[in-house]
C-alpha cells in the first residue's frame, strides 16, 4: 500500500508540474511539451494532477481534441477500476 501511495502522489505531482510548465512555455511562446507526453502521464496515473492543473491554470481546456483523449483516459481508468472491483481484486 505504501508503494502505491507514493507512486500515485509522485506521478500526480509530476503531471501537475508539467502542465504548469507547458502553460508557462505557452505564455512565453517557447517550445512546448508535446500533448502526447502530457497525456502519457495521465495514462500512468497522473489524471488527478493533470485535471487539477488544467483547471487551475486554464490550460488545454478549450482544445477539444486534447479533452476528448483526456476524458477517454479517465473513462478507461474508471472501467478498469470497476472491473478489478467486480473480480474482487481490489476493495474500497
Amino acid at each position: 500500500m505504501s508503494f502505491l501511495f507514493w507512486y500515485f502522489s509522485l506521478i500526480n505531482l509530476f503531471a501537475f508540474s508539467i502542465i504548469a510548465v507547458d502553460k508557462r512555455l505557452a505564455i512565453q511562446q517557447k517550445w512546448r511539451i508535446s500533448e502526447r507526453y502530457l497525456l502519457f502521464t495521465s495514462v500512468f496515473g497522473g489524471t488527478i494532477g493533470s485535471g487539477l492543473a488544467m483547471l487551475l491554470f486554464r490550460h488545454k481546456t478549450s482544445k477539444e481534441s486534447f479533452l476528448l483523449r483526456f476524458y477517454g483516459i479517465i473513462l478507461i481508468q474508471i472501467l478498469i477500476l470497476f472491473g478489478l472491483y467486480n473480480f474482487g481484486i481490489i476493495k474500497f
